[in-house]
């Protein structure tokens, strides 16, 4: 559907921006790196890299729909016409397939310009220089993150310093010679290790606001949070999240529905992209709105499996949150209303998730939970938000079927699963079809790369 770049490979590097207010990013501007002299081009290349996470390669749509596809049991069924999603959710995908390939060649595309600011800050003004680092660090660190969690084996399985994670490209490509530098795979630790380098660096450089909803250091320490916690760190990871909760920054929205389909960023989202009439993920055959939303206003390929209300009370709003419809192939069925509207914001890290993983990391901790507060506190403070009652006991179980609950079709399931070693959709947590294949034209152009087993 879309032409893939050989990105590890063959590039000539042009840095695009788009038009997007919320982002200040110049209209249809486009610099090649030598053309990259002031702290203000920095920026729009910076500004690039944010546009690239609104893709539907990134956060825009395959972030969240194939890590939901990937762990389609008792949430989702794909009843559209692309065959490619089809072969995701029944894990029996081929290395051609373009949404493996998509979501690579995006990442990387947005590594590639982190790189480059990274690699310009001389450039930068005093005054903004701390900041815009911190923001490169943190594409960077977001990126590799979900790269590695979508085409390695997790971190939780115990062969971390052994088994192949994603090559860590480091600097621009124009530093390289790509005759010669053909990148192989790091392991999974090597690119977990750098990816909490790059947070921890965007901690002590971001700012705890920043401007038109750009990453803020709470954008870091929730991050950081979410990679400590897939790495069973439940000390760490409760400390970044208490530190996100406690800060003041952030609050629940009063009801469920007000968390999405906003303007911009809502009260308790941490980061968000933004999404506008003229930067947005698609409206035609790409994005969340566009599968997940029932016709006539979308595609409406994306349904709920009936099987997910059974995880609810009749009071919890959240299983209530959804509109009846029809696809664009004419198969009826309920859509959730997270992703109903074109041009909203779309969370990626919301203040909810913050309590359910202090909670179940302090539960899993034991002992004197960080920040003080209890782990049944914590779950109970998600649960009355929708109406659900209030437990008087949890277990871990607990806080994994309320990220059911609350984190539905944002893409937390496959992530919940593997990390605590639970089949998903019959299948071990590691098996080889859970682990999407590395894209076979950069197979062709790199002998150096090493295709995931079963491809």
């Amino acid at each position: 559907m879309k032409k893939l770049l050989y990105i590890l490979i063959v590039s000539i590097i042009v840095i695009s921006t788009a038009c997007n207010k919320k982002l200040d990013v110049l209209p249809q501007n486009s610099a090649t790196p030598d053309l990259i002299k002031t702290s203000a081009d920095v920026k729009a290349v910076l500004f690039g890299g944010y546009q690239l996470l609104q893709n539907y390669g990134a956060f825009g749509e395959q972030f969240f729909l194939v890590s939901d596809l990937l762990a389609s049991n008792e949430q989702l069924n794909w009843v559209g016409t692309y065959g490619e999603y089809k072969d995701v959710q029944r894990k029996r995908m081929v290395s051609t397939n373009y949404i493996p390939a998509s979501m690579w060649a995006n990442g990387y595309s947005t590594i590639n310009i982190a790189n480059t600011v990274l690699d310009k800050l001389s450039v930068v003004d005093d005054a903004d220089k701390a900041t815009i680092e911190g923001e490169a660090k943190f594409l960077r660190a977001a990126i590799y993150f979900e790269l590695v969690g979508l085409f390695a084996k997790p971190y939780s399985d115990g062969n971390a310093m052994a088994n192949l994670g994603v090559p860590l490209v480091l600097l621009p490509t124009y530093a390289y010679d790509q005759s010669k530098n053909k990148p192989a795979r790091n392991t999974v630790k090597q690119v977990y290790d750098q990816v909490i380098s790059d947070l921890k660096i965007a901690i002590q450089k971001l700012p705890k606001n920043n401007n038109n909803y750009r990453a803020d250091l709470y954008s870091a320490k929730a991050f950081l949070s979410r990679v400590y916690l897939s790495m069973g760190d439940n000390t760490n990871a409760a400390a970044q999240a208490d530190d996100v909760i406690k800060s003041g920054n952030f609050s629940l929205t009063g009801s469920y529905d007000k968390a999405f389909n906003n303007n911009s960023n809502s009260s308790e989202d941490i980061f968000a992209i933004q999404q506008s009439t003229q930067s947005n993920a698609g409206t035609s055959n790409q994005g969340l709105t566009t599968f997940y939303a029932p016709q006539p206003s979308a595609r409406g390929d994306a349904q709920i499996d009936n099987a997910y209300f059974t995880h609810f009370e009749t009071t919890d709003f959240r299983g209530l949150y959804i509109t009846a419809g029809k696809s664009i192939a004419g198969s009826n069925g309920n859509y959730p209303n997270k992703w109903a509207q074109f041009y909203k914001a779309i969370p990626v890290v919301r203040l909810a998730e913050m309590y359910l993983t202090r909670g179940e990391s302090n539960l899993v901790a034991g002992g004197t939970p960080v920040g003080g507060v209890t782990p049944l506190d914590d779950i109970n403070i998600v649960r009355s938000r929708s109406g659900a009652s209030n437990l008087a006991s949890v277990t871990k179980s607990d806080f994994v079927e309320e990220r059911f609950r609350e984190l539905g079709f944002e893409g937390d399931r496959f992530w919940t699963l593997k990390r605590l070693l639970l089949d998903i959709d019959n299948l071990g947590y590691d098996d080889n079809k859970l682990i999407m294949p590395i894209p076979q034209r950069e197979i062709d152009a790199n002998s150096n790369l090493v295709q995931n087993a079963g491809y």
